[in-house]
Order: C-alpha cells, then structure tokens, then sequence
C-alpha cells in the first residue's frame, strides 16, 4: 500500500492530496473487515486503484475507486461521501454501488435491475464502467478462494456480460484477462490443454516470430516507413473460441502467430499492407480492412494471414492513433486527462449505441426483455451495410431492413413499406448479411406493423414501433389494458382499485419504468407490459400493506336455525354465503369441490381436481359441500368429437332435449381435410349423475370419437 501512494505521489501530484484523503477514508470505513482470503478488505479498492492508475486514468476515477465499496459495505452514507470528495465522486460511487438493499422476487430480476441501473449509471457517465471493469479483474484475479458454485457463477456473468462489454468499449486490456481467467474457471480442462500446447512449441514458434519481424523492420527501412513492429500474444480463450468454432486442433489456428505493425499514417498502412503480400502468399477469404469500415467500438486496422515457412500467422497494420483506441477504446479519453467529465460530441458519437439501448429502456418492462436486449444491441456481433448512397451503418447479426430503416430515421421507419437488397425485392424480414446494399422504400400515410416486433432484433427498433402504436392507439390501449388488469385481478380473487391505491405504487410503477396510472393501462394494453408483470408486484405489495387483514365472508348469525342453501353449496357448514360456479372448471353437484374466497365477490367454487387450485393461494381456499336440498341447474360444456356429417349435431340436440336438459350454447367447428367436428355445447343438469348419464347416450352415438367436460 505504501508502494501504491508513492506511485499516486508521482503520477498524480496536482491532486496527490484528495487521493491520500479518499485513501484513508476508505481504510477507516472498511476497518476490521476481511476478503475470504483472510486479508483486510481494504486490499480490494487499493488493488483496484492500482490497475486503474497503471494505466493512467485520471484521479477523479481514482479517488471514486479508492470508494467504491463505501456506500455498499460500510456505514458511510451518500450525504457523507458528497461532503467529504462532492457530488461527482457521489456520482461515480453511487453509479458502482449495487442495489442490494432492495428486495426482488428471483435472481434473474435481481441480476437485471442492477444492471439496469449500472447502464443509466454509465449512460450518464462512462467512468462507471471503467471502475466497475478494473473491480471485477481484481475480484476474478482472487476467485480461488472462494467457493467452486460461487467461482462458476461469477466466472459465467464476467463471460457473459463484463467482457464483452469491455470489448464493446474497446478496452482489450480488460477484455482478454477477463476472458481468460473465466476460461480458466468454467473450462479448466480445455484451459490446461491450449496453455500447455502452446508452451510447448513456444520457443520455435518465437523463433520465427523474430525471422518474421526482422525482415518487416528491413523492408520498412528500406522503403523509408517509419514505425515499430512488436509480437501479438494470441489470448487463450480467444483460441479456445476459435477450436470450439470451427472444430480445429491448436496447430490448425491460423493467428496463433501474430505480428503488429504500427505507423504514422493511414497511406503508411495501406503501403506495408502491400509489401507485406509480395513478401508472402496471402490467404484468400482472410483479409479484413478495418479502416474503411470500423467496428462499432471505433477499432480499425488491416488485417491479413499469410505464410511463411510452412506456418500461417496474422499481420496487423495500423496507426499509432488506432493502436491507442484499440487497445484502450472507450477508455483513451480519460487517459491522463484531469477534470474531463466525459461530455463532448466525439465521446457521445462513440457511445450512440449505448444511448439507443437507454433511450429504449424506457420501453422495456421486464427483467428477462431488459437482458435480451442488452445481449442484443451491446455484445452480439455486428454486420455492416450500405445505403445506395454509399453510407455504412453497423447492426447487430440478425438485423433486417426495418431495423435500417428505423437506424436511419424514425420516420423512415414508420413509412417503410418495402427493402430492396442488392437491387432485388425481399420481405423486410430478411435477415442483413455484411457488404449488403440495402434500399428502404417508404410511402407516406403507411404506419408500422405490428408484426415487425415479431422478427426486428435492436431495441431501438422495436422502442419506436412500440411507441408509435402506443401515441396512435392511446385510448384504446388505455381501455384494454385496464380491463385486462380488472379481468386477471379478479381471477386472482384480488379488486384492481384495492391494488392501485398501495403505498409503494409511485416506487412500482418507477421500477416498470411508467410515469402513472394511465401509462400503466397504455403499456398493458398495447403488449408492452403483461399483466402478471404488474399485478405480481401489486398483490406483494398489498399484503406487505395489509398483514392484518382477516380473510373472512359476513355470516347472518343471528339465524337460530340453518337454512337451504340458495345455491346448492355450503361453505363452512353455512348456507348463507354469496356463491358462484367456477366458469374454468363448471362443478356439478357429485363432483368433490372447494371454495375459494375473493375480495368483493363472495366465495367461487371449483372441482377439487381444476388445474387452476394450484396457482390459488391455500390461505384463501375453504371448505365446500353440496346441499343435496338445493333446486339449482348448473351450466356444464361439453366438448365432443365426431365424425363431420350434416345430422350429427341434430341427432346430439335430440338425445340432450330428449333428457330435458335445456340447452344453453352450441358451437361446431369442421376440420375439412379430417372429416373431424368439433362441437362444444353447454347444457343444464342438476347433478353429476344425470351428466354422466347424458355422456354415455352422446359417446353411443354413432360417429362419436369422444365426449369430455
């Protein structure tokens, strides 16, 4: 640690003394603390400092990294930290900090509303994700000691999410040591293999390496090209991506020989490509220019295989400009900048695909939408296409041309009616391949169609659709939706009024990313939020509210003598509840059943065997048995299946009036090609006896195949 302050003392002396403040606030707040390796905690935001300041990040990231843990592990509060350091290192930490003070349902909601959170965070400032990288290689660096489950879950997450996400950025530091100690965790064996296939034939292999750059310095000197050319490490999980790719051994890896060459100009690029081809014998299919068309984290350079002396290695050519961004990307703009906050035009046209994932945000509701379209539109890999015009656009693999098109404008979107690819017409649910000219044709008064959101892939696009229905359609939306929650509210024995007047409403409807009640309807109502989304949040909330709450119905008991039941049905012994018949389920009298007690509408009573009794709440389920005394008909359908001809549905009808048994619905559906009808008919009986009475003649019908309720 005192090795760390004098590094800080001479790489940052204009604000050597806030660090040595936020030093030793973080060593007093973590005091007493421990790391599962035993050592002090306050190891953890030193070492994390550390690699930051190895390389070069400015202090205000520094200061923010010394903290991080702060607010999540310690006493501090935020009122605190804006006090002692102010509001832009509050800012940094809070962004950091995870939300587990707060409570979720599942883990996968837990996992996406952090980063939900940390993407606002990093939207608003990038530094987040430059302290939250550098945290995670330190924790990744000591995983040993933890747990083998808790190793392979948080091995799985960095894989999936945090490096990919520094290779989005462009930070290739971060990127390859996290791949590579993941690797090492979730795929030992295949790790043990490729380390030690490469260790083995290490020496020849630099060997030529050496050969290789020694005749590229030559013929730079010769052709008066200044520059350096170094040897490129092949990381290992890179490897292992390629053998799993495309089934190959080791030795089958075209790059695992790889050479850099870095100029002062892009026409120096293109010149040593040139010589590099007449040196050796390129491979066809393996040229790639980045420069003309970079990728979508601003990366470029040239990059060819060739070979030499029975072996094939890669050749990378690029700038000094172009190595500083493709080795630290995003992070390039901090580097050895004091007082930068991270807000300019360059770094905003850098980050564009980040602002799209936000800006849609807002239009997605739940956890598992929220994380499909992060692994979408942040760490999928990109085609590139081109207008007629000749301008290139990058999307995700899987785009189709309303995807363009939405890229492009949102009116363009909205007025699409067709695409033309590489001068043929296509369905604009044709996926986009790399080098396409794609033209989007439009015509004005034509909206979107719903059915985009069926085959679109960025999240950008799917937002926008969804906004313009939600702007066009807005009081029918409001209406359906309302009356999909009123509906599912009831099914669940709940009154959708009770439920919208809990206290945590306002906090719900923030999380669902809504600004209030008819918002709530509008989103419902157009498909943007389902209904178990909102009511499961709801219904939590309002038993937290209302833990007192006796579940109980009004009894008359002031009667001194039991009376009939109206209904056919005792609850608890006791005649004088409000009752209904289950619609799902439709018991008759002789079938075992149960009650189930909803908020307003009495009790509603269903076969013990219904498939919906389990998702029911037992606290609400009470006990029910039929009054044998009662003079009730009771609807039940039937659903038979016969063979197709004209009588059959006359000869059914007769032998239900033929049982006086009113018939109350009927309804036939014909499969033409089967010969197969589907009759559904609704009648009323008094008991199960006489309904299985009624069964029996139908299935000894001839052309009957089944009967069933």
């Amino acid at each position: 640690m005192n090795e760390l302050l004098v590094k800080l003392r001479k790489g940052y002396p204009d604000r050597y003394a806030e660090l040595k403040k936020a030093y030793e606030f973080a060593e007093n707040a973590h005091r007493g603390q421990k790391r599962s390796s035993g050592e002090d905690y306050f190891i953890h935001p030193c070492a994390v400092v550390e690699i930051l300041a190895d390389y070069g990040f400015d202090s205000s990231t520094l200061i923010a990294a010394f903290l991080h843990d702060v607010l999540e592990d310690t006493s501090v509060t935020p009122e605190q930290l804006s006090a002692e350091f102010g509001d832009e290192i509050l800012g940094l930490v809070e962004g950091v900090t995870k939300l587990d003070k707060l409570q979720f349902t599942n883990r996968e909601e837990a996992q996406a509303e952090n980063f939900r959170k940390f993407f606002m965070a990093m939207a608003k400032d990038l530094r987040v994700i430059i302290i939250k990288l550098a945290d995670r290689l330190h924790n990744m660096r000591s995983l040993k000691f933890l747990p083998q489950e808790k190793q392979q879950y948080i091995s799985r997450e960095t894989l999936d999410i945090y490096a990919p996400l520094a290779g989005r950025l462009g930070i290739s530091f971060f990127k390859c040591e996290l791949e590579d100690l993941a690797m090492m965790y979730l795929y030992p064996d295949e790790y043990k293999y490729i380390t030690e296939c490469i260790s083995k034939k290490r020496g020849e292999r630099q060997a030529l390496l050496d050969g290789i750059m020694a005749q590229i310095r030559d013929k730079m000197k010769e052709m008066s090209v200044s520059g350096e050319v170094n040897g490129r490490p092949k990381h290992f999980y890179s490897i292992y991506k390629k053998m799993h790719q495309l089934h190959m051994d080791v030795d089958q890896i075209y790059d695992l020989l790889a050479v850099r060459i870095i100029v002062n100009t892009v026409k120096d690029c293109y010149t040593m490509l040139g010589e590099v081809h007449t040196m050796w014998k390129p491979i066809p299919g393996r040229f790639k220019d980045y420069i003309a068309m970079p990728k979508a984290n601003n990366y470029q350079s040239l990059h060819t295989t060739v070979v030499a002396d029975g072996e094939t290695f890669e050749i990378q050519i690029r700038t000094y400009e172009m190595h500083k961004i493709a080795e630290y990307g995003i992070a390039a703009h901090w580097k050895y900048k004091e007082g930068t906050t991270g807000v300019d035009t360059d770094l905003d046209n850098k980050v564009r695909w980040l602002r799209e994932v936000m800006d849609a945000e807002k239009d997605i509701g739940g956890a598992k939408e929220f994380m499909d379209a992060i692994k979408i539109n942040v760490f999928d890999d990109e085609v590139f296409v081109f207008t007629p015009k000749g301008d290139v656009y990058d999307l995700p693999v899987g785009s189709t041309p309303v995807d363009l098109a939405y890229k492009i404008h949102s009116a363009i979107g909205n007025k699409c009616t067709g695409a033309k690819i590489n001068r043929k017409i296509v369905p604009l649910s044709t996926k986009l391949q790399t080098g396409d000219i794609v033209e989007i044709l439009t015509a004005n008064g034509k909206g979107p169609s719903l059915d985009w959101l069926k085959f679109v892939k960025t999240a950008s696009a799917r937002s926008r659709i969804r906004q313009y229905f939600k702007k066009e359609q807005k009081e029918e939306n409001v209406h359906r939706g309302k009356e999909m929650l009123e509906r599912e509210a009831r099914r669940r024995g709940y009154n959708l009024a009770d439920l919208m007047h809990v206290t945590a409403f306002d906090g719900i409807m923030q999380r669902l990313s809504l600004s209030g009640e008819e918002d709530l309807y509008a989103n419902v109502g157009f498909g943007g939020i389902s209904t178990n989304q909102v009511l499961t949040k709801l219904i939590e909330a309002f038993r937290k509210q209302n833990p007192e709450e006796q579940i109980e119905v009004a009894v008359d008991s002031g009667a001194t003598e039991r009376k009939r039941s109206k209904s056919g049905v005792l609850i608890n012994g006791n005649a004088n509840f409000t009752v209904r018949m289950a619609h799902c389920c439709t018991p008759v009298p002789g079938d075992d059943i149960v009650g189930y007690i909803s908020r307003g509408r009495g009790v509603s009573v269903h076969r013990k065997d219904c498939p919906n009794i389990k998702s029911m709440e037992p606290e609400r389920l009470i006990e029910a048995v039929w009054d044998t005394g009662g003079e009730e008909n009771y609807n039940v359908t039937l659903n038979i299946t016969a063979e197709s001809s004209g009588g059959m549905l006359a000869g059914i009808t007769a032998y239900i009036a033929a049982a006086k048994m009113p018939i109350t619905g009927a309804n036939v559906k014909v499969d033409t090609k089967e010969h197969i009808a589907d009759i559904t008919i609704s009648v009323m009986i008094k008991n199960a006896d006489d309904l299985e009475d009624l069964v029996r003649k139908i299935k000894s019908i001839h052309g009957v195949i089944d009967v069933r309720r």
